[in-house]
């Protein structure tokens, strides 16, 4: 959901008349975290179900990704849409340390996806970081429980704080891309 999110974004930002040379001039501390913890979350998704090892830590890994990716977004929270982001992204890590590392699917809405995912889901498979949403399930109703599907083009099933993360997301780009645009001496930094 967040890769749509940025697309759709930066799409409406190009309808306005926006242009991506703000993020050229863009700046954050520790910029280099983010593309290392998506480098481990994918390495982690794709070799969960090859090393013994990472799909028993899986969980305690993608917890940790979290907890570093909330520690980036909290000193970079001057940038705007990054509060609204940082609230997003901290509701998902609230249910997902709440259940063991997990992100609880609600059965009922991943109805929407394919076949085999919800299979998995009822066999208890692990699938990168998702699990059932079960009675056992703790704060169940911050979990990923919105069926997405027709006429959105990819099925699929997000949280509240996916929602509120992509929120934040398309304040952020649109703030980049038009106001770069309109001002000249623009500096990454500034919230005005």
């Amino acid at each position: 959901m967040v890769f749509d999110g940025i697309l759709l974004s930066i799409i409406i930002g190009f309808l306005r008349k926006g242009s991506l040379k703000g993020l050229a001039d863009f700046h954050v501390k520790h910029g280099w975290i983010f593309p290392v913890l998506l480098l481990i979350e994918v390495f982690v998704f794709i070799m969960q179900d090859k090393i013994l090892f990472v799909k028993t830590l899986s969980n305690y890994i993608y917890i940790l990704v979290y907890i570093v990716g909330l520690f980036f977004l909290y000193i970079n929270r001057h940038h705007r849409g990054f509060t609204i982001i940082l609230i997003g992204v901290l509701l998902n890590f609230i249910v997902i340390a709440a259940n063991g590392g997990r992100m609880p699917v609600s059965i009922e809405a991943a109805t929407v996806l394919d076949p085999v995912f919800v299979d998995m889901l009822k066999n208890g498979d692990l699938y990168a970081k998702h699990q059932a949403l079960t009675s056992d399930t703790n704060l169940g109703f911050l979990g990923d429980i919105i069926p997405i599907t027709d006429p959105y083009p990819k099925s699929q099933v997000i949280s509240i704080g996916d929602v509120i993360m992509n929120v934040g997301i398309f304040i952020f780009i649109q703030w980049l891309m038009v106001t770069s645009r309109r001002t000249p001496s623009f500096k990454g930094g500034e919230t005005a």
